[in-house]
């Protein structure tokens, strides 16, 4: 795939950025705290005040970070070996008023460097083709996808190479693809300029890859809900509705290797008289595949059209917002979930599914918790009655009650108990006298079928129909990670 820079001037490039440290660290050694975290809320009046020394790395964040013309002089020196004529030629560089400017945004990430298109300007809508950078969602999926080492990974949907950078880390080999040929030459830059080689290919969705199986598949896909209009290559799809999301779902039996995951974010309809948690259960129905969709945001239409309009700079366009706000009402959208959907290939008969509401914080990163929660999972479908009856559960350390209580004539009046886990998943779980019971004996010393025993003799009731009643709620427990088996 054919990059901005010819090969020389990308390591001439990369040899100057090295050489000034202009690198996240190097930034923020030298902007200090307060005007990084200003720069990174595009406020650049601290940062502009620091680097007035003229010195290649003040002449660096200058030009890519606060968006300022410098001259020609300061830039040829900042950038050498990269003549300013080859930064040009490639689109890295453009005349400005008594200078240079950036012609793309050149960001460093963590130890790397992205290059994308410039960032939306007030007042000018942005490009069908543009492709964007570093940004909210490509950093969420970064930090929920699971770093387990793996030999094949596709990012489908590159755009300028955010996750294919992080699959570079722990897989052997890496495919990016894209629709737009524009953010092919991006991501193809991103790679070499940090010296590495990733199998770009260019066409919609899976077309690039019929036939082939990867390990773990990534996606940060145009997921935005819509009639099907595809206006913006980076947010549109062309298909209607949520549906590139079940397309990829879908897709994911002849996709993953035995044992494979895919993940990615996604964009839901909540539909008039229907659970959200079917819809997108539904897109995997007869795929085999383990499920765990955890949606993390709901938008109501308005709100939701308003962002995406502003997103491109089309925020005045009073008809496309009209068009778009009949067709959610035509079809019954009364919202429209945001989360992270993971599958795996774990070649069971009867796979767990399960769809739920995650919109408290979570200790991050999100993709150990992903991990963690497939593993009990995993723990809880390979063992039979019996077997989850024998077992020694433990709390989780940490593991909090709460109480809400009501002030009566008689004192107190306890309305409801909460478990909550101040770390991980945090969950905070509704429980009644029983359920505390339960978890207050789960300290590692007892199987289980004994604790129902003492629970059945304490409350007179039959040991087999207390532990058909307790064994769903201990699955439970132990999914969401509140029990742990020993």
């Amino acid at each position: 795939m054919q990059t901005l820079l010819e090969t020389a001037d990308i390591d001439h490039l990369r040899t100057a950025l090295t050489r000034a440290g202009f690198t996240a660290s190097g930034i923020a050694d030298r902007l200090g705290p307060q005007a990084a975290a200003d720069a990174g809320r595009s406020d650049f009046r601290a940062a502009l005040r620091i680097t007035g020394s003229g010195d290649p790395l003040d002449t660096l964040i200058r030009l890519f970070i606060c968006g300022q013309t410098e001259p020609e002089s300061a830039v040829a020196a900042a950038l050498a070996p990269l003549s300013p004529a080859a930064a040009r030629t490639a689109g890295l560089l453009v005349l400005g008023d008594g200078g240079l400017a950036a012609g793309v945004d050149l960001e460093p990430y963590g130890d790397w460097w992205v290059l994308s298109d410039l960032p939306a300007q007030p007042g000018r809508q942005l490009a069908a083709d543009h492709v964007l950078g570093v940004g909210g969602a490509s950093t969420t999926l970064a930090g929920a996808t699971v770093r387990t080492p793996v030999g094949t990974a596709l990012d489908l949907g590159t755009g300028c190479g955010v996750q294919a950078l992080h699959l570079s880390t722990h897989a052997r080999a890496v495919t990016g693809t894209d629709l737009s040929p524009r953010a092919l030459r991006f991501a193809a830059t991103t790679a070499a300029l940090n010296g590495m080689s990733w199998e770009l290919l260019q066409g919609d969705m899976l077309a690039p890859v019929a036939d082939r199986r990867f390990d773990l598949v990534v996606s940060n896909p145009p997921f935005v809900v819509g009639p099907g209009l595809a206006t913006h290559v980076y947010r549109d799809s062309g298909r209607a509705g949520d549906g590139v999301c079940a397309e990829l779902a879908g897709a994911a039996p002849t996709l993953l290797n035995e044992g494979g995951t895919l993940q990615f974010l996604a964009n839901w309809v909540h539909v008039k008289g229907e659970d959200w948690e079917d819809r997108v259960a539904g897109w995997f129905a007869g795929t085999g595949m383990d499920l765990w969709a955890i949606q993390r945001e709901v938008s109501d239409p308005l709100d939701y059209v308003r962002l995406w309009l502003a997103d491109a700079s089309e925020k005045h366009d009073a008809q496309r917002a009209a068009q778009w706000l009949d067709w959610f009402a035509a079809h019954g959208v009364e919202a429209i979930g945001f989360g992270l959907v993971t599958a795996r290939n774990g070649g069971k008969a009867d796979p767990s599914v399960v769809c739920e509401d995650l919109r408290q914080q979570v200790q991050a990163p999100l993709g150990d918790r992903v991990a963690e929660w497939f593993a009990r999972r995993d723990w809880l479908d390979a063992r039979d009655r019996d077997q989850l009856l024998s077992a020694r559960y433990r709390r989780v350390d940490g593991l909090q009650l709460r109480q809400e209580a009501t002030m009566s004539d008689d004192g107190w009046i306890v309305d409801r108990q909460l478990l909550a886990m101040p770390e991980g998943l945090r969950w905070v779980e509704e429980i009644d006298p029983l359920i505390l019971a339960l978890v207050s004996g789960t300290d590692g010393t007892l199987p289980l079928h004994d604790q129902i025993s003492l629970l059945a003799t304490a409350h007179e009731a039959p040991v087999e129909d207390l532990a058909t009643a307790l064994l769903p709620v201990l699955d439970h427990l132990v999914e969401r990670g509140l029990l742990l088996p020993t």
